[in-house]
């Protein structure tokens, strides 16, 4: 039975990865900065080995010595609206050297989060070619961190100093049980299950580019479950290492979304289109859509849960239970 470092395991993509390789048989050990919020909540039916804070990481993975058999990096300041750069360097970037350079060092495989928002508005596509790198102009400091870290793996990785095998991964909408943490970061889902659970319509942003319907804008949603199948199988699957696209590679819209929701309640509700506000007009991607092929090359052979019937299941099996904050 090996030993996992799940950082970020208390968060909404890494607690479902620590759950699904806990029912694999694995030792789970958690880090995570837990502060006052309620992530805590997602480790409710996980029995860690051990549970590392946010402030002891550093020192802990330079002091590791072959007591862990491989890492799960979530760990990051993920708000695409974070404004303090400096903040977002120490986490995105720094602490993802140490825990590559800790992987190095002890021979073991490492699997880490970059991001969709790499590609910034998507004029370079959505390609995870790594020659494309250089073109790619993220909208904001967030998406700029996960980049210049992929760049500088890469880099290192062609100089022969990366993990044996490791993989980054470009998470794009990702939505399902445990995000209820994450605030104005949550998921559409989460938040339009609520306001119909209220007696409140959807609200979904107006097109004001002149390309895209009121709701029209696109984007790749995927399950988080997915998400945990493809971290669990990267992380010991015998393939070439590298950058990889998570996503569907089917783009939906947010109409699309909203109706999945409403299908799944009991009680009906109305679409409500509201201005998009002028600080994040500049930023927003109106579309994203993955291209897996890499993925799929590399011998991911399953396939992706759809819209509908991941909303159906989020929904019915955690949403209206109350399983999941």
């Amino acid at each position: 039975m090996s030993t996992i470092l799940v950082t970020g395991g208390a968060g909404f993509i890494g607690s479902n990865a620590a759950h699904h390789l806990a029912s694999a048989g694995h030792n789970i050990i958690i880090a995570d900065l837990f502060e006052d919020d309620d992530k805590w909540q997602n480790l409710h039916h996980l029995a860690p080995k051990d549970i590392i804070t946010a402030k002891q990481l550093p020192e802990w993975l330079s002091s590791s010595s072959g007591d862990i058999d491989g890492i799960v990096h979530m760990g990051a300041v993920s708000a695409t609206t974070e404004r303090d750069t400096n903040l977002i360097v120490e986490s995105n970037f720094q602490l993802s050297k140490l825990v590559w350079l800790t992987a190095t060092r002890l021979k073991i495989p490492l699997v880490y989060a970059s991001s969709a928002a790499v590609y910034g508005d998507g004029k370079e596509g959505f390609s995870d070619d790594p020659s494309l790198m250089p073109r790619l102009r993220p909208l904001n400091p967030y998406g700029w961190s996960k980049l210049v870290f992929d760049r500088w793996a890469s880099a290192e990785a062609v100089r022969g100093n990366a993990p044996p095998n490791w993989a980054g991964l470009r998470f794009f909408n990702v939505y399902g049980p445990g995000e209820g943490h994450k605030g104005s970061m949550r998921s559409l889902v989460h938040k339009s299950f609520f306001d119909i659970r209220d007696g409140n319509p959807v609200r979904l942003f107006r097109d004001h580019g002149g390309k895209y319907g009121h709701g029209e804008q696109m984007r790749d949603f995927i399950y988080v479950q997915d998400c945990a199948e493809i971290i669990g199988w990267l992380l010991t699957a015998n393939r070439e290492s590298g950058i990889f696209n998570v996503g569907t590679g089917q783009a939906r819209s947010w109409n699309d979304l909203a109706r999945a929701v409403q299908a799944s309640m009991p009680k009906p509700t109305s679409i409500e289109y509201i201005d998009m506000p002028q600080s994040i007009r500049d930023q927003y991607q109106d579309y994203t859509s993955a291209d897996p092929s890499r993925l799929k090359s590399a011998g991911w052979n399953r396939e992706f849960t759809n819209l509908e019937d991941g909303i159906a299941d989020y929904v019915s099996n955690y949403l209206l239970p109350g399983k999941v904050n």
